[in-house]
Protein backbone atom coordinates (compact mmCIF):
# COMPACT_ATOMS: atom_id res chain seq x y z
CA UNK A 1 0.00 0.00 0.00
CA UNK A 2 1.39 3.53 -0.76
CA UNK A 3 2.01 5.52 2.01
CA UNK A 4 3.31 8.95 0.90
CA UNK A 5 0.82 11.62 2.08
CA UNK A 6 1.26 14.26 -1.21
CA UNK A 7 -0.87 12.35 -3.59
CA UNK A 8 -1.56 13.46 -7.09
CA UNK A 9 -5.09 13.57 -8.12
CA UNK A 10 -6.54 10.44 -9.54
CA UNK A 11 -7.28 10.16 -13.13
CA UNK A 12 -10.74 10.01 -12.90
CA UNK A 13 -11.03 13.31 -10.42
CA UNK A 14 -8.46 15.14 -12.47
CA UNK A 15 -10.49 14.37 -15.80
CA UNK A 16 -13.66 16.09 -13.71
CA UNK A 17 -15.88 13.00 -13.19
CA UNK A 18 -16.15 11.28 -9.28
CA UNK A 19 -15.03 7.31 -9.20
CA UNK A 20 -18.34 6.84 -6.89
CA UNK A 21 -18.12 2.99 -5.94
CA UNK A 22 -20.05 0.80 -3.43
CA UNK A 23 -18.36 -0.58 -0.73
CA UNK A 24 -19.54 -3.74 0.96
CA UNK A 25 -20.06 -3.13 4.97
CA UNK A 26 -18.12 -5.48 6.64
CA UNK A 27 -18.26 -4.47 10.54
CA UNK A 28 -20.36 -2.16 12.63
CA UNK A 29 -18.45 -1.92 16.03
CA UNK A 30 -19.44 1.04 19.26
CA UNK A 31 -16.40 2.59 20.60
CA UNK A 32 -17.50 4.85 23.00
CA UNK A 33 -20.17 7.73 23.55
CA UNK A 34 -22.51 7.80 20.15
CA UNK A 35 -19.02 7.13 18.10
CA UNK A 36 -18.70 3.76 16.12
CA UNK A 37 -16.65 1.84 13.93
CA UNK A 38 -17.64 1.75 10.41
CA UNK A 39 -15.49 -1.15 7.93
CA UNK A 40 -16.22 -0.90 4.30
CA UNK A 41 -14.54 -3.37 2.14
CA UNK A 42 -12.94 -0.74 -0.35
CA UNK A 43 -9.25 -1.82 -1.71
CA UNK A 44 -8.91 0.23 -4.33
CA UNK A 45 -8.70 3.31 -2.12
CA UNK A 46 -7.06 1.56 0.76
CA UNK A 47 -4.05 0.97 -1.51
CA UNK A 48 -4.09 4.63 -2.55
CA UNK A 49 -4.57 5.68 0.81
CA UNK A 50 -2.68 7.46 3.67
CA UNK A 51 -2.91 8.73 6.92
CA UNK A 52 -4.64 12.23 6.68
CA UNK A 53 -6.67 11.72 3.37
CA UNK A 54 -10.59 11.72 3.54
CA UNK A 55 -13.03 9.80 1.25
CA UNK A 56 -16.87 11.88 0.96
CA UNK A 57 -19.62 8.76 1.89
CA UNK A 58 -23.48 9.26 1.28
CA UNK A 59 -25.40 8.97 4.07
CA UNK A 60 -28.66 7.60 2.65
CA UNK A 61 -30.71 6.01 0.35
CA UNK A 62 -32.05 8.13 -2.65
CA UNK A 63 -31.32 11.94 -2.44
CA UNK A 64 -32.39 12.60 1.19
CA UNK A 65 -29.58 13.79 2.39
CA UNK A 66 -28.47 15.57 -1.03
CA UNK A 67 -25.36 15.52 0.03
CA UNK A 68 -22.48 13.82 0.67
CA UNK A 69 -20.19 13.96 3.79
CA UNK A 70 -15.96 14.18 4.18
CA UNK A 71 -14.88 11.81 6.68
CA UNK A 72 -11.12 10.96 7.47
CA UNK A 73 -9.63 7.72 7.07
CA UNK A 74 -9.85 6.16 10.59
CA UNK A 75 -7.70 2.78 10.07
CA UNK A 76 -6.86 0.30 7.33
CA UNK A 77 -7.03 -3.49 7.80
CA UNK A 78 -6.61 -6.46 6.31
CA UNK A 79 -10.45 -8.03 5.66
CA UNK A 80 -11.28 -11.46 4.71
CA UNK A 81 -11.88 -10.67 1.26
CA UNK A 82 -8.98 -7.90 0.90
CA UNK A 83 -8.09 -4.45 2.33
CA UNK A 84 -10.54 -2.68 4.42
CA UNK A 85 -10.82 1.08 5.73
CA UNK A 86 -11.96 2.00 8.70
CA UNK A 87 -14.60 5.04 9.26
CA UNK A 88 -14.70 6.79 12.88
CA UNK A 89 -18.97 7.98 12.94
CA UNK A 90 -20.14 10.22 15.41
CA UNK A 91 -23.75 10.63 15.59
CA UNK A 92 -24.89 13.69 15.32
CA UNK A 93 -27.72 13.93 12.42
CA UNK A 94 -29.57 11.85 10.49
CA UNK A 95 -26.64 11.09 8.28
CA UNK A 96 -23.97 9.77 10.50
CA UNK A 97 -27.36 7.86 12.14
CA UNK A 98 -28.02 6.00 9.13
CA UNK A 99 -24.26 5.13 8.69
CA UNK A 100 -24.32 4.03 12.28
CA UNK A 101 -27.47 1.63 11.48
CA UNK A 102 -25.48 -0.25 8.91
CA UNK A 103 -24.73 -3.56 8.81
CA UNK A 104 -22.46 -5.88 8.08
CA UNK A 105 -23.59 -7.02 3.70
CA UNK A 106 -24.99 -3.50 3.51
CA UNK A 107 -23.30 -1.36 0.71
CA UNK A 108 -22.54 2.25 1.16
CA UNK A 109 -21.59 4.51 -1.96
CA UNK A 110 -18.39 6.52 -1.52
CA UNK A 111 -15.71 8.11 -3.41
CA UNK A 112 -11.88 8.94 -2.76
CA UNK A 113 -9.29 9.10 -1.35
CA UNK A 114 -9.17 12.30 -1.40
CA UNK A 115 -6.84 15.57 -0.35
CA UNK A 116 -3.53 15.64 0.83
CA UNK A 117 -2.56 13.60 3.86
CA UNK A 118 -0.32 14.02 6.67
CA UNK A 119 3.67 14.63 6.07
CA UNK A 120 5.96 13.45 8.60
CA UNK A 121 9.62 14.77 8.33
CA UNK A 122 12.05 12.31 7.42
CA UNK A 123 14.47 13.32 10.33
CA UNK A 124 11.70 13.42 13.03
CA UNK A 125 12.32 10.95 15.84
CA UNK A 126 9.78 12.26 18.24
CA UNK A 127 6.20 13.19 17.01
CA UNK A 128 3.35 15.05 19.27
CA UNK A 129 -0.27 14.50 17.96
CA UNK A 130 -3.15 16.65 19.34
CA UNK A 131 -6.91 15.52 18.70
CA UNK A 132 -9.52 17.30 19.66
CA UNK A 133 -13.07 15.44 19.69
CA UNK A 134 -13.88 13.83 16.59
CA UNK A 135 -10.81 15.15 15.23
CA UNK A 136 -9.09 11.87 16.44
CA UNK A 137 -9.99 9.73 13.64
CA UNK A 138 -7.16 10.42 11.12
CA UNK A 139 -4.65 10.09 13.97
CA UNK A 140 -5.09 6.95 15.22
CA UNK A 141 -3.88 5.86 11.30
CA UNK A 142 -0.93 8.32 11.88
CA UNK A 143 0.00 6.70 14.87
CA UNK A 144 -0.17 3.09 13.94
CA UNK A 145 2.21 3.60 10.88
CA UNK A 146 4.59 5.71 12.79
CA UNK A 147 5.09 3.19 15.47
CA UNK A 148 5.55 0.51 13.22
CA UNK A 149 8.18 2.87 11.62
CA UNK A 150 10.05 2.71 15.02
CA UNK A 151 8.91 7.04 15.96
CA UNK A 152 8.18 8.03 19.60
CA UNK A 153 4.57 9.28 19.36
CA UNK A 154 2.89 10.68 22.08
CA UNK A 155 -0.93 11.44 21.89
CA UNK A 156 -2.67 14.47 23.31
CA UNK A 157 -6.56 13.67 23.22
CA UNK A 158 -8.78 16.60 24.51
CA UNK A 159 -12.60 16.49 24.50
CA UNK A 160 -15.92 18.09 26.37
CA UNK A 161 -16.28 14.84 28.59
CA UNK A 162 -14.95 11.67 29.86
CA UNK A 163 -17.54 9.65 27.84
CA UNK A 164 -16.36 11.69 24.49
CA UNK A 165 -12.16 10.46 25.01
CA UNK A 166 -11.42 7.92 22.38
CA UNK A 167 -10.30 5.02 24.55
CA UNK A 168 -6.32 4.57 24.89
CA UNK A 169 -6.38 1.35 25.03
CA UNK A 170 -7.38 1.21 21.04
CA UNK A 171 -4.33 2.71 20.40
CA UNK A 172 -0.93 1.16 20.07
CA UNK A 173 0.71 0.28 23.48
CA UNK A 174 3.91 2.18 22.55
CA UNK A 175 1.76 5.60 21.83
CA UNK A 176 1.32 7.50 25.56
CA UNK A 177 -1.87 9.10 25.62
CA UNK A 178 -2.43 12.17 27.69
CA UNK A 179 -6.08 13.23 28.15
CA UNK A 180 -7.79 16.38 29.23
CA UNK A 181 -11.48 17.28 29.47
CA UNK A 182 -13.59 20.59 29.35
CA UNK A 183 -15.78 19.53 32.38
CA UNK A 184 -12.40 17.94 34.46
CA UNK A 185 -14.14 14.43 34.55
CA UNK A 186 -10.87 13.11 33.00
CA UNK A 187 -7.21 13.79 32.81
CA UNK A 188 -6.17 17.88 32.50
CA UNK A 189 -9.24 19.81 33.79
CA UNK A 190 -9.47 22.18 30.16
CA UNK A 191 -8.88 22.15 26.89
CA UNK A 192 -6.11 19.61 25.30
CA UNK A 193 -4.13 23.27 24.28
CA UNK A 194 -3.21 23.67 27.85
CA UNK A 195 -0.56 20.34 27.83
CA UNK A 196 1.27 21.84 25.01
CA UNK A 197 3.84 23.93 27.16
CA UNK A 198 5.09 20.08 28.52
CA UNK A 199 4.82 18.19 25.46
CA UNK A 200 6.10 20.49 22.50
CA UNK A 201 9.54 21.20 23.43
CA UNK A 202 10.13 17.35 23.28
CA UNK A 203 8.67 17.17 19.58
CA UNK A 204 10.32 17.21 16.74
CA UNK A 205 6.78 17.87 14.70
CA UNK A 206 3.73 18.62 15.76
CA UNK A 207 0.38 16.92 13.81
CA UNK A 208 -3.35 17.77 15.06
CA UNK A 209 -6.79 17.39 14.09
CA UNK A 210 -9.51 19.23 15.80
CA UNK A 211 -11.98 22.10 15.34
CA UNK A 212 -10.99 25.59 14.32
CA UNK A 213 -10.95 26.61 18.43
CA UNK A 214 -8.61 24.18 19.18
CA UNK A 215 -5.99 25.22 16.42
CA UNK A 216 -6.21 28.81 17.43
CA UNK A 217 -5.40 28.31 20.88
CA UNK A 218 -2.89 26.01 19.31
CA UNK A 219 -1.43 28.51 17.66
CA UNK A 220 -1.89 31.24 20.55
CA UNK A 221 -0.10 28.56 22.71
CA UNK A 222 2.66 27.51 20.36
CA UNK A 223 3.69 31.61 19.68
CA UNK A 224 3.90 31.80 23.15
CA UNK A 225 6.60 29.27 23.61
CA UNK A 226 8.69 30.65 20.64
CA UNK A 227 7.82 27.34 18.75
CA UNK A 228 9.27 27.40 15.23
CA UNK A 229 9.34 23.33 14.31
CA UNK A 230 6.76 22.06 11.63
CA UNK A 231 3.11 21.75 13.19
CA UNK A 232 0.59 20.41 10.38
CA UNK A 233 -3.12 20.83 10.95
CA UNK A 234 -6.03 18.39 9.35
CA UNK A 235 -8.66 21.47 9.09
CA UNK A 236 -12.36 20.50 9.26
CA UNK A 237 -14.24 22.63 7.31
CA UNK A 238 -17.66 21.31 5.83
CA UNK A 239 -17.79 20.80 1.89
CA UNK A 240 -20.29 19.67 -0.49
CA UNK A 241 -18.06 18.46 -2.92
CA UNK A 242 -14.71 17.44 -1.88
CA UNK A 243 -13.30 18.20 -5.35
CA UNK A 244 -13.14 21.73 -5.35
CA UNK A 245 -16.08 22.37 -7.16
CA UNK A 246 -18.45 24.29 -4.87
CA UNK A 247 -15.57 26.36 -3.21
CA UNK A 248 -17.75 25.75 0.45
CA UNK A 249 -14.63 24.97 1.95
CA UNK A 250 -12.33 27.91 1.35
CA UNK A 251 -9.78 29.11 3.49
CA UNK A 252 -7.67 32.19 3.95
CA UNK A 253 -3.81 31.52 4.23
CA UNK A 254 -1.14 33.97 4.84
CA UNK A 255 1.02 32.80 2.17
CA UNK A 256 -0.61 31.74 -0.40
CA UNK A 257 -4.12 33.12 -0.59
CA UNK A 258 -7.30 31.26 -0.84
CA UNK A 259 -7.46 27.57 -0.74
CA UNK A 260 -9.49 24.81 -0.62
CA UNK A 261 -9.39 22.50 1.96
CA UNK A 262 -10.64 19.76 0.05
CA UNK A 263 -8.08 20.19 -3.18
CA UNK A 264 -5.27 21.97 -1.48
CA UNK A 265 -5.90 20.43 2.30
CA UNK A 266 -6.71 19.28 4.11
CA UNK A 267 -3.41 19.40 5.58
CA UNK A 268 -1.82 23.13 6.39
CA UNK A 269 0.94 24.38 8.35
CA UNK A 270 -0.82 25.73 11.24
CA UNK A 271 0.42 29.16 11.19
CA UNK A 272 -0.06 29.84 7.34
CA UNK A 273 -3.55 29.65 8.84
CA UNK A 274 -3.99 30.65 12.27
Amino acid sequence: MRRDGNHPATPALAAGRLPVQRARVTEVRPLYEDTFALWLAARDIVRRAAPGQFVMVRCGEGYDPLLPRAFSIYRVRDGADGPELGLLLEVVGRGTAWLARRRPGDDVALFGPLGHGFSVRPAAQNLLLVGGGIGVAPLVWLADEQVAHGRNVTMLLGARTAAKLYPAELLPPEVEVVTATDDGSAGHPGPVTDLLPEYAGWADQVLACGPTAMFRSMAARLRALHYRRPCQVLMEERMACGTGICYSCAVETRRHGVKLVCKDGPRFELRDVF
